[in-house]
């Protein structure tokens, strides 16, 4: 591609991206994989085309073509529809802004994607999970609080690593949680999980942070301990504790979740708690629900 093309699909990206974040507020990593799924779709044009064909340039035939090899290559039909979206997104903006015409995605058929469940813990389960650390020591006592405070209030694992002490109201029971695109809500707590911080504030906090800060739950070094850091952590307590099922970033969110719609926790409350914008993307707790109670039959009941 020439050097004029590279530098406007660029452009064109930067100024996508950065509309999307002044007016949709999206987290920066939706937008690195809104901004990986464009860049790839530009060196596809570059290199099918000798390096003839921009992002603008693009016609139906070509991203049909980079779909198919997509798909060949193995990608996840959830991947290709998310990549789909983006593109989708960006030209229809590009309409908007009078830098196109016609939208190059319009004839591309939606891949369809089944209801994917997201995996979840049974209370025993979350009891061992949470009773793995080793609460004699202080990195031991500060993870106990942090996945009693993950379970007991549905955060996500970044919202978790940046608390800071002023977003905790230990009287009140509840968390100021600054969630996705900045918006900020208040989750409450159980008595359990205040306990267990109350215990780590009191006994292993200051020896983790000596020189004083404001981070909640610093790491050995003092600093903001980063999201990878505590999943691997909560890996290594899940081998501890006999859970061999694949787990994921979001598991205690998702166990959170899953018990109270088990327990008959009203949906739009549980959705104001994980801070989902619309009420479509709780509701596939609903589904959980039915389906682990299908299994019960299917487990215990003689006709099942």
């Amino acid at each position: 591609m020439s050097e004029q093309g590279a530098v406007e699909n660029q452009e064109d990206i930067n100024g996508y991206l950065d509309t999307l974040w002044l007016e949709r507020g999206l987290s920066e990593n939706t937008l690195m994989a809104y901004r990986r799924d464009l860049v790839a779709t530009a060196q596809w044009l570059e290199q099918s085309s000798q390096g003839k064909m921009t992002l603008l340039g693009a016609d139906n035939e070509a991203l049909i073509s980079f779909l198919g090899e997509r798909k060949l290559s193995g990608v996840s039909d959830r991947s290709s529809a998310r990549w789909l979206s983006t593109l989708r997104g960006f030209y229809r903006h590009m309409i908007f802004i009078q830098r196109l015409v016609d939208d190059p995605t319009q004839k591309l058929a939606h891949p369809k994607l089944g209801r994917t469940l997201p995996s979840s813990l049974s209370s025993q389960q979350v009891e061992a999970l949470l009773a793995a650390p080793d609460v004699n020591i202080a990195t031991g006592l500060r993870d106990r609080a942090m996945l009693e405070l993950l379970y007991a209030s549905g955060l996500r694992i970044t919202e978790l690593v940046t608390l800071e002490l002023t977003n905790v109201n230990q009287r009140q029971g509840v968390v100021r949680v600054v969630g996705k695109g900045n918006k900020e809500r208040l989750v409450p707590t159980g008595e359990t999980a205040l306990d267990w911080l109350s215990l780590y504030l009191r006994d292993a906090r200051l020896s983790l942070l000596p020189s004083g800060g404001s981070v909640l739950f610093p790491s050995r070094l003092g600093r903001v301990m980063t999201r990878q850091t505590f999943w691997h952590a909560i890996k290594k307590y899940a081998l501890h504790a006999g859970i061999t099922k694949n787990i994921s970033p979001h598991t205690l969110r998702h166990a959170f979740a899953t018990h109270l719609v088990d327990n008959g926790a009203d949906l739009r409350a549980v959705q104001m708690m994980l801070g989902h914008s619309d009420l479509s993307t709780t509701q596939i707790y609903t589904h959980v629900a039915q389906q682990r109670l299908k299994e019960l039959v299917q487990e215990h009941h003689p006709r099942g």
